[in-house]
């Protein structure tokens, strides 16, 4: 995990906004924040530095009783996400302080973003590997098959790490070096430049560098 303050943002979608020469930039827009401090974990206490903190507030009746104790400690009713972001100097931040996107994200800096990529099931071996798989025609009895997975008498087994069909997507997945196009803090949204992994509405966490 990287050493440094982040911001949680939900994905909305994509869309495109035009620079200064008429140049059209496609960009996805991110609801970032406000996050709330949570937690302020210290290296004496928990072993490391870091602060614990929750987006996307969530009905009080929606909390059940452990939860409920821990955000009361910050005055809070409750989250839907809460994850942590190490910290070098964890006395800096205190129970209930909020974080906007513009006191972390400035217009042209480069971020990391860290997301969930969207699950696909259950793939074949062209779809998961890019395999090129056999002949189109009536008469091939081979089309999508992966073919021969191994050798025979010896060593007989599949060798580790053989491609083959299986689950595909829902992984975690970092995208580095996008550029912050646009930040919005009236209306908590930061524009990144490209796209981020994982479908609309998917959890982010992004990372200045």
């Amino acid at each position: 995990m990287p050493k440094t303050l982040g911001i949680l943002g939900k994905k909305r979608g994509m869309t495109r906004v035009y620079d200064e020469t008429g140049i059209a930039i496609p960009v996805t827009v991110v609801e970032t924040g406000p996050c709330t401090v949570l937690q302020v974990k210290t290296v004496e206490k928990e072993g490391y530095n870091a602060i614990q903190v929750g987006f996307d507030s969530k009905k009080a009746q929606r909390v059940n009783k452990p939860q409920a104790g821990h955000f009361k400690k910050a005055g809070v009713d409750g989250f839907y996400h809460i994850r942590e972001f190490r910290v070098e100097k964890p006395e800096e931040f205190e129970l209930g302080q909020r974080l906007l996107a513009n006191d972390i994200l400035k217009v042209g800096d480069l971020v990391d973003v860290q997301g969930t990529s969207k699950g696909m099931g259950f793939q074949g071996v062209m779809k998961r590997h890019g395999f090129k798989g056999g002949g189109a025609g009536h008469g091939s009895g081979f089309h999508r098959a992966p073919g021969s997975i191994g050798c025979s008498a010896w060593p007989a087994r599949v060798i580790k790490g053989k491609k083959m069909p299986g689950r595909m997507g829902n992984d975690t997945v970092l995208k580095k070096n996008m550029m912050v196009i646009d930040v919005r803090s009236e209306e908590n949204v930061v524009l990144l430049k490209g796209s981020v992994p994982g479908a609309k509405n998917g959890l982010l966490k992004i990372f200045p560098k």
